[in-house]
């Protein structure tokens, strides 16, 4: 009995550590934003290790990643919704993980940019609920606090038939402004100054309101900012877009 449990207690000994090793090489790649070739170290982990949440999230955060080199709207969707389901799964593990409702909120707004305004709306809630969760579990998560800052953003600024159908979908619709948005995206800022998707979405959102002055400075300011995460190029080029309206 003894050298069956000293058996059964090495190999997951073994297992853990060649988890351990395949992740610290999965995470090499995130780094570097190689979302095909970091799948290829965390997939395999998580054949080892099933239940564990950060490396779900881990994995979530990959098959978003790999969106934007995908080549129809059918297979980026279809990424994002995997995303989801690894999100989803990380909650299940371990459901005080911030990150783990972090990436479902992510992977459902990457959803909606591919989908109609039905889908839009029907999202817009789970969007909101699993943000403000991230935020509660995790008050210095702030990507979470910049979701909730994009939903608000996002419904203030909605047309009258996206607010009718939200009306349909609801009854009610959930309270939203511009307001409340510049305040989540200025926890973000306070938290993560560096990442330049907080100042330019909320020169957006100043653009929004018509201070356009505002909106100038943070935008150009965001513009300024070196790119160093995965998104940041697209955000410039938003910016560039909004920065010509004004």
């Amino acid at each position: 009995m003894k050298a069956i449990l000293l058996s059964l207690f090495t190999l997951v000994s073994v297992s853990a550590q060649d988890a351990a090793t395949l992740i610290q090489q999965g995470d090499a790649m995130d780094q570097e934003y190689q979302a095909e070739n970091a799948l290829k170290y965390y997939l395999p982990a998580e054949k080892l290790q099933p239940d564990n949440a950060n490396l779900l999230v881990k994995i979530a955060r990959q098959y978003i990643y790999r969106m934007t080199a995908l080549g129809s709207t059918a297979d980026q969707l279809a990424s994002a919704k995997t995303a989801q389901s690894y999100a989803e799964r990380a909650v299940e593990a371990d459901p005080n993980c911030s990150d783990a409702y972090l990436s479902i909120s992510v992977s459902l707004g990457r959803q909606i940019q591919l989908q109609g305004n039905r889908e839009k709306v029907a999202a817009s809630k789970p969007i909101k609920e699993n943000a403000e969760k991230a935020t509660k579990l995790n008050p210095r998560n702030d990507y979470a606090w910049h979701i909730l800052a994009r939903w608000h953003q996002g419904l203030a600024g909605a047309n009258n038939f996206l607010l009718s159908i939200a009306n349909l979908i609801y009854g009610e619709i959930p309270p939203a402004s511009n307001a409340e948005a510049v305040k989540y995206f200025e926890k973000a800022i306070a938290l993560r100054p560096d990442r330049l998707i907080h100042h330019m979405e909320l020169g957006r959102t100043y653009a929004q309101m018509g201070k356009k002055e505002e909106a100038r400075q943070l935008i150009n300011k965001a513009l300024a900012m070196p790119n160093r995460e995965k998104d940041d190029a697209e955000t410039k080029e938003r910016g560039r877009k909004t920065l010509a309206t004004l």
